[in-house]
């Protein structure tokens, strides 16, 4: 059976890639890793628009599936008085989350979990991903329903996709879950969605 970034124990050989990346005025250095989501020597342009596009609803922020950690270490970045956590199912982006926290001297919560499994229904403020597309309906489909439980009242879930490669069916659920869903910015057929949790 292939390997996939969502694996949550890659056997694939580990390759790393250094380099530093640059959003709203902040500098930050990555490692990027082989067998984690986006193994490259930049940020992914769907995960830097949701960076670009985010604004805090409160003073707690859940990357879920974060990868390296570039989402949740840039909003951590830009702002500093939000209480970050990162999880994602895959050991090697937790770890790497790590590496790349400490080399930010950035202070985040790292947490191996199957989507929200390991989160002891902590709610958050925002919720924030670049979700697992290749994964499949299903399990986008139960992040968008699971976040709904996480999120206190007043909080946003963030998505990032490509519209036409799955984001409007994403887009769909979101609305189906929370009663509402917007475009936030469209660039390069990038679409960011937020919803609301209205109650």
């Amino acid at each position: 059976m292939s390997e996939h970034y969502y694996s949550e124990n890659p056997t694939s050989r580990v390759v790393e890639k250094q380099f530093s990346y640059s959003i709203k005025g902040k500098t930050l250095n990555f490692k990027s890793v082989s067998g984690v989501f986006a193994f490259s020597n930049s940020i992914d342009k769907a995960s830097e628009l949701l960076i670009k596009a985010f604004s805090p609803s409160g003073s707690t922020v859940l990357d879920v599936g974060c990868g390296y950690g570039a989402i949740g270490l840039f909003i951590k970045a830009l702002f500093p008085d939000q209480k970050v956590t990162l999880c994602d199912i895959n050991s090697r982006a937790i770890e790497y989350s790590g590496i790349n926290a400490r080399e930010n001297h950035l202070e985040v919560e790292l947490v191996k979990s199957n989507l929200f499994e390991s989160l002891s229904h902590t709610l958050y403020d925002d919720i924030v991903t670049n979700p697992p597309v290749a994964a499949g309906k299903k399990l986008n489909t139960e992040l968008i329903r699971q976040s709904y439980e996480f999120l206190r009242a007043g909080g946003s879930l963030w998505m990032v996709a490509f519209h036409n490669k799955g984001g409007s069916t994403l887009k769909k659920i979101m609305e189906a879950r929370y009663g509402n869903a917007q475009d936030v910015v469209k660039s390069g057929g990038i679409r960011v969605y937020r919803s609301i949790k209205t109650t």
